[in-house]
Parts: C-alpha cells; sequence; structure tokens
C-alpha cells in the first residue's frame, strides 16, 4: 500500500492518538502527535503554553509544526490538535485529512477528569459543546474523508480501506 501522510483529524477526545497509534502499526510507519511534538520542542504541556503564553502563540507553534510536516514528513500517520485544521485550513497540502467523527456525549464519556483538567479549552462543559459544534462544520468540510470512531479495529479497517482506493 502506498501513501502520503495521512492526517487525523477531530475534537479533543476524539481517539486521533489512539487511532494514530495503532494505525501506524498496521501500516508498519511512523507516528506524530502534534501536541506532544510542541510539548516536548517548548518543554512544557499544553496547558502551560496556553496559561504562560495564550492561545496565540500556541497557534504558531502549530503552524511551525505544519509546515515542517508539509515539507519533510512523507508515509507517515499525524495526529493534529483538535484546533489545528481550524487554524490551518491549508491541511490538505500535508496529506490525506481523515475526520474522526464521534459525539460529544462519547467524548464526555471517553474521558476522564485528569484528562479533561489538561484540555485548556475543556474547563467549561458547555462552552467545549459550542466549540465542538463549530468545528464539526469544519472538520466536515476539509475532510478528504469522515469516519466514525465508535470501534478501534473497525475504524483501523476502514481508514486502511479508503487508502487502499487512493
Amino acid at each position: 500500500m502506498s501513501f502520503t501522510n495521512v492526517i487525523l483529524t477531530g475534537f479533543m477526545g476524539s481517539g486521533k492518538s489512539t487511532v494514530g497509534r495503532e494505525l501506524a502499526k498496521e501500516l508498519n510507519t511512523y507516528f506524530l502527535d502534534t501536541d506532544i511534538l510542541i510539548e516536548n520542542f517548548e518543554g512544557m504541556s499544553i496547558n502551560e503554553i496556553f496559561k504562560n503564553f495564550g492561545e496565540e502563540k500556541f497557534r504558531k507553534m502549530e503552524k511551525k509544526c505544519f509546515e515542517w510536516i508539509k515539507k519533510d514528513v512523507q508515509n507517515t500517520v499525524v495526529s493534529v490538535g483538535g484546533g489545528f485544521p481550524v487554524f490551518i485550513p491549508e491541511i490538505k497540502e500535508a496529506g490525506i485529512v481523515i475526520y474522526l467523527k464521534v459525539t460529544f456525549d462519547d467524548i464526555l464519556n471517553r474521558m476522564n477528569e485528569e484528562e479533561i483538567k489538561k484540555r485548556p479549552l475543556f474547563k467549561n462543559t458547555n462552552k467545549a459543546k459550542e466549540l465542538f459544534e463549530r468545528r464539526d462544520e469544519i472538520y466536515l468540510k476539509l475532510a478528504d474523508y469522515v469516519i466514525e470512531n465508535k470501534n478501534l479495529k473497525k475504524t483501523i479497517q476502514k481508514i486502511k480501506g479508503v487508502l487502499n482506493e487512493s
């Protein structure tokens, strides 16, 4: 199977990293998570970056990360932060974009209290739901493929299916 990068998008807690790691194993390739790349580069958590420097600085870091992926990364599964496609609409330049679609209730059921605490934009559940609804439209518009992520094995098989077709 020959492919370019596979870019996994979706809201916080939609399973991008979990699916990405497993998909990379199945495809015998690498996995990158842009949030982890940024945390490692800056030596602090996303939460600390937001707190110390604000969202604008974080978005600039995402843009820098995107430019590197677009230019220097090939045949890799990449999980991007929930706001990545919102602030970087040219995301398709880096690979095939797959939106892992889940309901907001499913996201709440998946995340424990500790996971919610480390997500700065999830501090207020009502505001997070509004953000989810706004971003859903953007994810749908920018995606090459939309795959419902309810079951890890089925999600992986669906992604592999669309990669075989492309």
